[in-house]
């Protein structure tokens, strides 16, 4: 009976292992089946470098959503690794226990907020401190930034405070034994140890903030053109495809699908390149 029960959970779990492996297979049957022919029929060059998107004038050049994309990412990393990362020390090293009790679900009540509720934080809060201090509209990269900054935070604190509690003691107590202080020991010892676990809620927040959709479109201005400065309004790949895909048909649809193909290959090499680093680094 005993053999059997282990036999039928196996069955279980490797069912619905099979079950993940077949899901992830399907989406990317579905999306490069029907995105790769349009890239070639509208041609690479001119997808994937063309400066103009003009479905209705069949241009279709989605290079100012890579750009927008990329400077988006990029900005809420800048804002977001560091703040998440210290937060995250502060939390599993300095922090007292009574204002951790208050910290802790602060921090996961962030990390449950839906995106739209995000995007209307911004809308009404951190656009009108961009119109005031920048003299713009408000809405550009910048802003886009921030927002995506603070949403990646639960993500980044979570998996690097984790990695960091599960640092052996002994780390930290070794480090003291050579008259190192608490916070040289934390800082030299501690997070050294925990980079792997670190570098994985890095790889984590950078895939939340590249496919964030509805929060960005709130704030960042939706101009599919490429951005002159930090303030400019941008339009991401996720964005120019919820925007015209409820209305798409034909080459303009498929378009819009290959966009995806090009937006998963970014993700697919960004954490690619991670998994390089990370092996690089033990």
């Amino acid at each position: 009976m005993k053999s059997f029960r282990e036999n039928f959970m196996k069955a279980i779990f490797l069912s619905a292992a099979c079950t993940s492996i077949a899901a992830v297979a399907l989406i990317c049957y579905f999306m490069f089946s029907s995105g790769l022919p349009t890239i070639a029929q509208i041609g690479p060059a001119e997808f994937l470098l063309g400066r103009v998107w003009k479905p209705l004038n069949d241009l279709f050049g989605i290079f100012p959503m890579i750009l927008g994309s990329l400077w988006v990412t990029a900005g809420a990393m800048i804002l977001g690794v560091p703040i998440g990362l210290l937060t995250a020390v502060f939390l599993a090293r300095f922090c007292p226990s009574w204002l951790y009790r208050m910290l802790k679900p602060a921090v996961e009540l962030l990390a449950g907020i839906p995106s739209i509720v995000y995007g209307f934080f911004g809308l009404v809060v951190i656009v009108p401190i961009m119109q005031e201090v920048l003299g713009t509209n408000g809405k550009g990269i910048l802003t886009a930034s921030i927002l995506l900054g603070i949403m990646i935070l639960p993500t980044i604190i979570g998996v690097a405070e984790a990695a960091i509690r599960a640092v052996p003691e002994s780390y930290y107590e070794g480090a003291l034994a050579l008259g190192a202080t608490h916070e040289r020991s934390v800082f030299t010892a501690v997070l050294p140890a925990a980079k792997s676990g670190i570098l994985a809620g890095i790889i984590l927040g950078v895939g939340r903030a590249i496919g964030e959709t509805m929060a960005v479109i709130m704030v960042a201005g939706n101009q599919a053109v490429i951005p002159g400065s930090i303030t400019s309004g941008v339009r991401t790949m996720t964005a120019n495809i919820v925007l015209e895909m409820g209305y798409a048909t034909d080459l303009h649809r498929e378009a819009l699908i290959a966009t995806a193909v090009v937006l998963f290959a970014f993700i697919l090499i960004i954490n690619l390149s991670f998994s390089f680093i990370k092996r690089r680094i033990h």
